[in-house]
């Protein structure tokens, strides 16, 4: 089995839920909901610069696991209305139409936060030579 490396953002709600902000597998790494959580709280006004803080978030635990946004392969973006579904795609578009993961966006009924207009997972495939085994603490 393949070691685990878990990676942490500081969300009050990893401790609470248990989860990790991401988890690293082998030459996997699994990115969970994200949600647009400025620092000290809050969020901000708007789907599009929502989904763009998500992704800042999303960056920071792909290279805390070694990989960059250009090694995702697959996006899952919940929305809150699909009014908000140009303004997120757009954002998706920006940062990862060069790329082109397989991609997901699904209108729900609602989010953890009653703010939040949008919540993103990412999946990434570790380039060659990156190495499988245990890179981090368990």
């Amino acid at each position: 089995m393949a070691e685990r490396q878990r990676i942490a953002s500081g969300s009050p709600f990893e401790p609470t839920i248990g989860f990790s902000r991401a988890l690293r597998v082998g030459d996997r790494l699994l990115v969970s909901g994200t949600g647009p959580v400025l620092p000290g709280g809050g969020c901000p006004d708007g789907a599009g610069p929502q989904a763009r803080r998500c992704f800042e978030i999303i960056r920071s635990a792909l290279e805390q696991g070694g990989a960059t946004l250009d090694d995702i392969v697959r996006t899952r973006m919940f929305i809150v209305s699909a009014g908000d579904s140009a303004a997120v795609g757009a954002v998706h578009g920006e940062l990862l139409g060069h790329v082109r993961p397989a991609a997901t966006m699904v209108v729900v009924a609602g989010l953890l936060d009653p703010a939040w207009r949008v919540e993103i997972e990412a999946e990434a495939e570790l380039p060659e030579g990156s190495g499988s085994g245990r890179v981090g603490p368990r």
